[in-house]
């Protein structure tokens, strides 16, 4: 049984701020099914990078970086795209020092250059 989206947003925040790191719900979606976007803002470093959930055709859960770019505005331009389609995705931000995710699951190489 999978968790609800509203329930394990929760605790990838928990899980963040107990890292050290400041998360929090930049646009609430669908409380039971929505997608996620979880964008990690590195600061320090100028740097942002954007993961986006996929499931692949074993039923795995996997987070892949849906934008090639560490560009910040390029992402919310993606991000607002993205809402647009679809109206019930989340979107958390994490603000890291170290620019990590706190994603447990397995996480993809981001795309190469198109």
């Amino acid at each position: 049984m999978l968790l609800s989206t509203d329930i394990w947003v929760g605790a990838l925040i928990r899980r963040a701020e107990l890292g050290g790191a400041f998360a929090t719900v930049a646009r609430k979606g669908d409380p039971r099914a929505g997608a996620v976007l979880v964008k990690v803002v590195n600061r320090r470093a100028g740097e942002a990078s954007l993961y986006s959930e996929a499931t692949r055709g074993d039923g795995e859960r996997v987070w892949m970086q849906p934008v090639a770019s560490h560009d910040e505005p390029e992402l919310d331009a993606y991000v607002a795209r993205t809402a647009r389609i679809d109206p019930d995705i989340w979107v958390v931000e994490i603000e890291d020092n170290e620019g990590r995710h706190f994603l447990v699951d397995a996480v993809e190489n981001p795309p190469g250059p198109q």
